[in-house]
């Protein structure tokens, strides 16, 4: 079987963008990283692609290598009319929520955009508050040009905190498991005890400091 060029992949991912485009005008996507981890921010990426320099080959952030991953972040900031990294701390999760935090985070990076869009889709199922018209796309990421290129934003960028974390704290493996609960993480939480960098309002970070009920 032939493999699929990069253009091809991304071909209906920009119909799509195209139609948006025409319907609203310039428009946004968002998505973020680091939700489900115990350790470590959520970060929250908005972007706007140039529709005269697309960006071919990108797709839901997960479902590309690390290398390849590294490779669209470069072309999306220097190809992007607008992106906006932000970053919400384990400590602003535990103060509120990781909902919050989230929905939150997808405002500051909208708010934060050199250019104001006219639209903002957002990956998930619920939007947060903004000054625009806004649409939440379930698997977004894999639907959305503009989304998909935020969830590699968002991604590498935390992929690359929590490995230079991993030079601080070596004994909890977080360039492996990027602060997602795996045994290895638990075992590490049972052994030494949270850093200030884990979330503890997650169940398991409270377990291993001894306040769960």
């Amino acid at each position: 079987m032939k493999r699929r060029s990069d253009e091809e992949i991304s071909a209906p991912l920009y119909e799509y963008d195209a139609a948006i485009r025409a319907q609203y005008g310039f428009f946004a996507g968002v998505d973020e990283a680091g939700r489900g981890p115990l350790c470590g921010p959520v970060v929250v990426a908005a972007c706007i692609l140039d529709p005269e320099k697309p960006v071919y080959g990108i797709n839901d952030s997960k479902k590309l290598t690390e290398k390849r991953r590294d490779a669209l972040f470069e072309e999306i900031t220097n190809r992007a009319l607008a992106y906006k990294i932000v970053f919400i701390t384990p400590q602003e999760i535990d103060e509120r929520n990781i909902l919050w935090a989230t929905m939150d985070g997808m405002a500051q990076a909208v708010a934060g955009l050199e250019i104001t869009p006219d639209y903002v889709l957002i990956d998930g199922n619920r939007c947060p508050a903004l000054p625009m018209p806004s649409m939440a796309v379930v698997k977004g990421d894999s639907r959305v040009a503009e989304i998909s290129a935020a969830s590699i934003l968002a991604k590498v960028t935390r992929d690359a905190e929590m490995t230079e974390l991993d030079k601080v704290f070596p004994q909890y493996g977080f360039a492996q498991h990027k602060g997602y609960p795996t045994a290895f993480h638990l075992e590490a939480l049972a052994q030494y005890g949270a850093t200030e960098h884990h979330r503890r309002s997650f169940a398991p970070v409270k377990r291993a400091l001894g306040l769960a009920s």
